[in-house]
């Protein structure tokens, strides 16, 4: 297996929780917001927030300083992709994604869009990645949409077709981290992972989960954790208990 990122040695893994903003309007988020920013290492906006708040919310939350992962999962022709991933770099994201199924030429044209503005417009440049297969996904979800091979087989695929494309990373279940080194060579390809949940909280819609212990040891980059941290009555509390679990750095 390859070995994980050399950068995993100098990162804490209260740097690595990224909290899913899943909320439903911007009072909520600012609300999660105040309460844990410094506590954690970024924030995910995805669609519900974003339809509910817009851009200009996300460009709010990105000039103060904070870490935002716009998990938007771009999935278009080449050109409407890349053009998106221009204005999201222009909110000054510090990573969003894009769906490895739109394809190579997709997930090139749009890493070359993002480099050549970033470059123009002196601009930092986001991290840039690609959704594999979805945590809410099963063998029987492929199938209904015409996918035979099994979900590993398919995550192996995306995950060569991604780090080809010169994407910075992967976001995958945590079941297939050591299939994803085992498959990309780079050391510095993320691996970035929802479906994390503590021991004693529910799975949701997630099929394919993992405990944040075991997600580390399996050599992950960054955590995605919603539910269980934003919808604690102590979320400071939810976060430090699951830091206590793991340790001050990622192994």
């Amino acid at each position: 297996m390859t070995e994980p990122a050399a950068v995993k040695q100098t990162v804490s893994v209260r740097e690595r929780i990224i909290v899913a903003l899943d909320v439903e309007n911007v009072a909520a988020a600012r609300d999660v917001l105040e309460e844990l920013r410094g506590e954690v290492g970024a924030f995910k906006i995805g669609l519900q927030l974003f339809t509910a708040a817009g851009a200009a919310f996300v460009r709010e939350v990105a000039e103060s300083g904070v870490k935002i992962f716009l998990d938007l999962k771009f999935h278009d022709i080449p050109n409407t992709v890349a053009s998106a991933a221009v204005e999201a770099a222009r909110l000054g994201v510090w990573m969003f994604n894009v769906h490895a199924l739109g394809g190579a030429e997709m997930m090139r044209r749009t890493v070359d869009a993002v480099n050549e503005v970033c470059e123009r417009e002196n601009r930092t440049r986001p991290k840039v990645i690609a959704v594999t297969v979805l945590t809410s996904s099963n063998a029987e979800t492929l199938t209904e949409v015409g996918i035979e091979s099994p979900v590993e087989n398919e995550v192996s695929r995306l995950a060569k077709l991604t780090a080809d494309s010169r994407l910075d990373g992967v976001v995958a279940s945590p079941h297939e981290i050591g299939l994803i080194r085992e498959t990309v060579a780079a050391k510095d390809f993320m691996i970035v992972t929802p479906g994390i949940r503590p021991i004693n909280a529910t799975n949701d819609d997630q099929k394919r989960v993992m405990t944040p212990a075991e997600a580390i040891a399996a050599g992950l980059d960054y955590l995605v954790i919603g539910r269980p941290i934003v919808q604690a009555k102590d979320r400071v509390g939810a976060v430090n208990e699951i830091l206590s679990n793991l340790g001050s750095d990622i192994q």
